[in-house]
């Protein structure tokens, strides 16, 4: 909003990071730092604006806060302004109240005056002149004649129920138009100039009935939802689905439960991290009607999908309580007004479905705004055409206790902060009603996962153990997974992750690493397997991967020979633990088992 409109050259800031603590996110530097490259360079920019970011340790607000405050916060706010008021503002929070976010705002206002402030002693020092752009003209007469023409036309057909009937609606009477004025014999509009003036038309019409009739362009009231249907569990094969409807928005929302390695693995500026929940929005052409190549994800795809997922990532479980990697995709099957948001109510019930534990259902709603002069109305789940001729998207995600999520983005200079708190309370009603909606439908998680989703056993060995159980080269591990079809994932803290679709065989898998790393104790019989016999003994397998010497003199009561005259391999024989050593040898008697025997049969 701060370029002029008819401001036609490309323009490129790019902003480097040269160097980084590690603790400080240079995000903000670098919005600070384009709005004081404009400012000083001759292209027309109505700045200079300033951001930055608020966060909530303890009960107080921090003005850009370190990355270890941030892990303590619960609000991460980025608010970008001017000297009059907000301009833009995104955060993700942890059921916080509406309240908390406008005073968050309150505070970040003088710190964002005070780099306004600064910047404008820059360009005092340094500023070039900036350049003068002359507005195109259309031909009054043209002007006029087409809005004589077009207006009243508009107007009727403008509240007109259904995108496409009223595109279409519309849409003929702007190429009758055309056909009129550019292409019939002695024409000579050009064809660029009918769709501005039909453009501003369009806009007239849209924003006047809302400011003076309060009638939105399908017929709602201001603060009026649209109608919600869902639907749950509707794909057979996925761990959990849902398709959520709100009017001609519809999104197919599907989660998939997977284990520690899938999760995904992210190197970024401040340290590597990986990302046990990830929430992938799509929006294919064909959901709004439109024919498209697909290079991979957009710039929109992703800032949708890291909204929604910050919506949803602040009531996930923790990862002991619930130890599955949780993805989400979104695909949007039609639109016409606020998908992330639809993605997000959506998600909420695709996680329930699949029996994900989350603490509380989410739901999010898309703001709008007609402002003229003093005359201001805010709208409840705008439609698109009120996204394109309004001037503020505000999408808002929350639970029933406080919002997880908001981002708002403005078309003219500033906002004050009664309108804030109006738009804000407006958007608790709407999600309120939308989660009264959603939870008719599913109203809590369910019990147990689905039945294609991997079983997942935890358990804790002593770290001592893990290179027992591992084995040399991999060898016991994988001789595990291939005896069981279970696959085992173990941490350096001694933590094992045995996952398998089939239950039976994560407690199988279990079962042998329980007894690998059991350990043996003195004086406790064990029945084990001769794995090797040697001149002076046999080795005997007590315990999984845990092996002790049989000694030939602990063979028997009476004088044996040879070894084999007593075991033979693979042979399963009773054995007492006698001693064990400095390097955790084991030492076996086969001699004090029978001992304990024939005492016992004596006594009988």
């Amino acid at each position: 909003p701060l370029f002029p409109k008819s401001y036609r050259c490309e323009v490129q800031v790019m902003s480097i990071v040269l160097s980084a603590d590690k603790e400080n996110n240079p995000d903000i530097l670098a919005m600070i730092g384009a709005s004081a490259a404009l400012c000083i360079s001759s292209i027309p920019f109505s700045g200079p604006i300033a951001s930055v970011r608020v966060g909530r340790v303890n009960g107080e607000f921090v003005l850009n806060p370190t990355h270890s405050e941030l892990k303590n916060s619960d609000m991460d706010m980025v608010l970008s302004g001017s000297e009059d008021g907000v301009l833009m503002v995104e955060a993700g929070a942890k059921e916080v109240s509406e309240d908390d976010i406008l005073h968050a705002m309150v505070f970040a206002e003088d710190a964002v005056k005070e780099i306004v402030k600064l910047q404008k002693e820059l360009v005092a020092i340094c500023g070039k002149e900036k350049q003068q752009i002359t507005e195109g003209e259309i031909d009054e007469g043209l002007y006029k004649a087409v809005w004589e023409e077009a207006y009243d036309r508009v107007k009727e057909k403008s509240i007109t129920p259904g995108k496409q009937a009223r595109d279409r609606a519309l849409s003929e009477i702007q190429s009758a138009l055309i056909e009129k004025y550019c292409k019939a014999e002695g024409a000579a509009a050009k064809e660029k100039d009918i769709n501005y003036i039909f453009d501003q038309i369009e806009r007239k019409v849209v924003r006047g009935q809302i400011l003076n009739e309060n009638k939105r362009v399908d017929g709602r009231g201001l603060d009026e939802i649209r109608h919600i249907s869902c639907e749950v569990g509707i794909l057979p094969m996925t761990h959990g689905s849902a398709v959520f409807t709100r009017g001609e928005t519809q999104a197919l929302v599907v989660t998939t439960l997977g284990t520690a390695m899938d999760e995904q693995r992210v190197e970024a500026l401040e340290d590597e991290y990986s990302k046990k929940f990830m929430l992938h929005y799509n929006f294919p052409p064909f959901c709004v009607g439109e024919v498209k190549p697909s290079f991979g994800p957009s710039r929109r795809e992703i800032g949708h999908g890291n909204l929604a997922e910050r919506a949803l990532e602040a009531v996930m479980p923790d990862h002991q309580k619930f130890s599955y990697t949780v993805r989400l995709v979104s695909d949007i099957l039609e639109s016409n007004g606020s998908s992330s948001m639809g993605t997000v109510c959506g998600g909420t019930l695709c996680l329930m479905d699949a029996g994900v534990c989350i603490k509380d259902p989410v739901a999010g709603i898309a703001m709008g705004l007609i402002k003229e002069g003093d005359e201001v109305r805010v709208l409840s789940d705008i439609l698109g055409t009120e996204d394109n001729f309004g001037d503020m998207d505000f999408k808002v995600a929350g639970t029933q206790r406080g919002i997880t999520a908001l981002q708002m983005d403005l078309k003219i200079p500033w906002l004050d902060e009664a309108i804030m708190r109006k738009a804000l309370e407006q958007a608790r009603e709407g999600r309120i009603h939308i989660l009264r909606e959603m939870l008719k439908v599913l109203d809590k998680p369910r019990t147990g996962i689905s039945d294609h989703a991997p079983r997942l056993l935890k358990i804790k060995i002593n770290p001592d153990k893990i290179g027992l159980v591992i084995g040399p080269g991999g060898k016991n591990v994988k001789r595990i997974q291939e005896d069981t079809g279970a696959r085992v994932e173990i941490e350096n803290d001694g933590t094992v992750v045995i996952s398998s679709p089939v239950a039976s065989d994560a407690e199988k898998a279990k079962d042998i690493i329980e007894r690998m790393t059991e350990e043996v104790r003195i004086g406790k019989i064990y029945k084990g397997k001769v794995t090797a016999i040697k001149e002076y003994g046999a080795f005997v397998e007590v315990l999984p991967g845990q092996d002790g010497l049989l000694h030939i003199s602990e063979m028997s009561d009476g004088y044996i020979e040879k070894v084999e005259d007593a075991v033979k391999m693979g042979q399963e024989i009773e054995v007492k633990v006698i001693g064990i050593d400095d390097q955790k040898r084991i030492r076996l008697s086969r001699k004090a088992v029978l001992k304990e025997r024939a005492a016992g049969s004596l006594v009988s």
